[in-house]
C-alpha cells in the first residue's frame, strides 16, 4: 500500500466531506482509490469504476467527464491532454475504460492505441473523435479499438458504448459495421492508403483539408521539417506530386 500526496481535487473533495485537512489522506490500494479519514480510521469511499479521458481540448473533456460522472456517480474520472500523457497515465491503474480523441499533439490517438494494446492489452479503448467513421473506424477497429464514435453523438450513445464495452464487447454501429465489411471484402484492388502509416495517414488528412505544413505542424506539435518529410513518404507511397494531387484523390475517394 503506498501512501500519496493529497491532489487538489482530492482535497476539494475531502473538504466537502467535513473531514479536517490535516487528517485526510489518499491511499492506493490495488490500484484502486480510497479516501480515509484519520480522525475516524475508516475508509469514505474506493472507486471501483476508472475511467481515463484524452483529449487536447478542454471543454471536450469536461463535457465527457459530467456525462459519465452523471451516469455513474462513484466513478473516478482523470484526464490527459496528449498522447504522450495518455500513455504516462495508462500505467498507472487499472482502468475500467481509456476514451481517446485521435488528431491530438505528438502522439496520435491511434498511435497510443497500439502501444496500449502492447503495455496494457486488456484495458478497453473507446476512440470518440471529430472524425467521419469512414476516415479512421477501420484503422481503430484494426488497432485494436473497443469501439468508435463521433463527437457528435448524443451523450446517451456514448453511455449505450460504455455500458456495452464494460460488459467485455465490442460497440459497433451499423455504419463502422458497414466499413469493416467493405475493408475486409476480397478485391484485386489496390489502395495506397493502406502503406501509409497512423501518422502519415494523420497529415495527409490534414494536407487534403487544405491546411499548411506550419499550421499542422503547430496543431501536432511537431516541427515543420517533419511535416515536409512525412508529406514527401505520402507523395512517393501514393506515386503523386503535388498536394492537389492528393486532394484530388481524396475528393474522388470521398474523404474529403
Amino acid at each position: 500500500m503506498y501512501i500519496l500526496c493529497t491532489p487538489f481535487f482530492i482535497f476539494n473533495y475531502a473538504v466537502s466531506l467535513n473531514f479536517p485537512c490535516h487528517s485526510i489522506l489518499v491511499f492506493y490500494y490495488n490500484k484502486n482509490v480510497a479516501i480515509v479519514s484519520l480522525d475516524f480510521l475508516r475508509v469514505v469511499e474506493i472507486y471501483s469504476m476508472k475511467f481515463l479521458i484524452a483529449d487536447d481540448h478542454h471543454i471536450v473533456r469536461k463535457g465527457i467527464r459530467k456525462i459519465l460522472i452523471e451516469a455513474y456517480p462513484e466513478a473516478w474520472a482523470e484526464e490527459a491532454v496528449s498522447g504522450s500523457e495518455l500513455l504516462l497515465k495508462a500505467s498507472t491503474r487499472d482502468w475500467s475504460l481509456i476514451i481517446t480523441d485521435i488528431t491530438m499533439p505528438g502522439i496520435s490517438g491511434l498511435e497510443a492505441l497500439k502501444e496500449l494494446k502492447k503495455t496494457a492489452p486488456k484495458i478497453p479503448v473507446l476512440i470518440l473523435s471529430m472524425h467521419a467513421p469512414g476516415e479512421y473506424a477501420f484503422r481503430a477497429i484494426k488497432s485494436g479499438a473497443a469501439g468508435y464514435l463521433t463527437k457528435d453523438s448524443a451523450a446517451e450513445e456514448l453511455i449505450l458504448a460504455v455500458q456495452t464495452i464494460l460488459k467485455g464487447k465490442r460497440y459497433i454501429t451499423s455504419e463502422v459495421a458497414e466499413i469493416i465489411a467493405n475493408s475486409c471484402t476480397i478485391s484485386t484492388h489496390f489502395d495506397p492508403l493502406e502503406t501509409l502509416t497512423d501518422k502519415e495517414f494523420e497529415i495527409f488528412k490534414l494536407l487534403v483539408s487544405g491546411k499548411k505544413a506550419a499550421a499542422i505542424a503547430n496543431n501536432l506539435s511537431i516541427r515543420q521539417s517533419s511535416i515536409a518529410y512525412y508529406r514527401g513518404n505520402i507523395l512517393q507511397k501514393m506515386n503523386l506530386q503535388t498536394n492537389n494531387d492528393l486532394i484530388r484523390y481524396a475528393i474522388i475517394h470521398k474523404l474529403a
